[in-house]
């Protein structure tokens, strides 16, 4: 295996012909490792010093990548924490461990500058990274210790619509069943943005409902976020994988989803809604469960409303996954 240590984010065009593939064959494939998302949020969000390793196999073939930022002497993943649902490795399951092993000695190497915490946020219950560490810190004489970080509620997705509905709660079944007719009999439409129409405008309409939906959403929206939506809606649109859809009513526009179309599934990454459009209409509950009756006929296994236990995901019939955060420390 051949290691290479990258400093800053010239690496982000240094890998790019292999990376995206790379994460196609990840252990954790997720819309957060892919290239455009890793290369927008660093340079909209980025703090400190980045440090890329990548390790290449006896082909010149890419088979990990490990991307980190320093700041007062810890190292994140790049990405971590407000805006980045999942986070890991991006290695091949059969070359994790290995990778892992290589990162890990090539950032002790004396090439970086001092640092004494390895800190891992947003890491999936699933992931293989969670049963390498422990062995890799003990071996190493690092201190070891994790935690749940936070809860990401998902749907199992159904073969069809009725299906999804008849596992709900009788209730909610209900109460959705009854405003999604009540919506149609109103008129109310839902619109999905595709590739030829204009994104910064349907950004930033996005971005409008999103500081209306809640203060703390409006006061969280600063000048390098709003430049992130939009680097990652242009590159989404491109390659197939925003779902940006609006339900609209008599031509405004009342509430928003700012998804992912990724791997099998749908990853709702933001949302925003005007509490003075039509809200009798419920238009953020119709456009969510119109989101999820797309994913089904779209042949998605999973709808995953991404970090946080708010209750309305619950009543949509989700079930709770777990990210972790991961933390090596150096022994005093």
């Amino acid at each position: 295996m051949k290691p290479q240590l990258h400093v800053g984010p010239a690496v982000f065009e240094r890998l790019a012909p292999d990376w995206n593939t790379l994460v196609q064959e990840s252990i954790t494939n997720t819309p957060f490792q892919r290239l455009a998302y890793q290369q927008s949020w660093w340079q909209h969000l980025g703090p400190g010093n980045l440090y890329t390793v990548s390790v290449r196999d006896e082909n010149d073939g890419l088979v990990g990548i490990g991307s980190f930022y320093l700041i007062d002497e810890t190292l994140y993943f790049n990405g971590c924490v407000e805006e980045t649902d999942y986070l890991d490795l991006i290695a091949t399951p059969e070359h994790a461990e290995t990778v892992w092993e290589i990162v890990l000695d090539c950032l002790n190497s004396g090439d970086l500058p001092q640092w004494n915490t390895l800190d891992l946020c947003n890491v999936p219950d699933a992931s293989p990274t969670r049963d390498i560490l422990p062995r890799l810190a003990q071996s190493r004489g690092f201190h070891f210790s994790t935690e749940v970080h936070e809860v990401c509620p998902i749907i199992p997705l159904s073969e069809t619509f009725d299906d999804y509905l008849a596992g709900l709660d009788k209730k909610q079944r209900h109460e959705v069943r009854r405003k999604m007719r009540r919506a149609a009999e109103a008129g109310l439409e839902i619109q999905t943005i595709g590739r030829e129409d204009h994104i910064v405008t349907a950004v930033n309409n996005f971005l409008v409902l999103l500081e209306k939906s809640h203060p703390d959403k409006a006061e969280w929206l600063n000048e390098e976020r709003v430049a992130h939506f939009h680097q990652i809606a242009a590159a989404g649109q491109a390659d197939d994988t925003l779902q940006l859809m609006f339900a609209v009513m008599e031509g405004r526009q009342a509430a928003a989803l700012f998804n992912y179309d990724y791997n099998g599934r749908v990853w709702v990454y933001n949302s925003g809604f005007d509490p003075e459009a039509f809200s009798h209409l419920s238009a953020g509950v119709i456009l969510t469960a119109k989101a999820i009756e797309k994913a089904i006929e779209n042949g998605r296994t999973a709808f995953d409303f991404l970090r946080g236990d708010e209750t309305y995901k619950y009543r949509f019939g989700a079930e709770d996954t777990t990210v972790h955060r991961i933390v090596l420390e150096r022994k005093s």
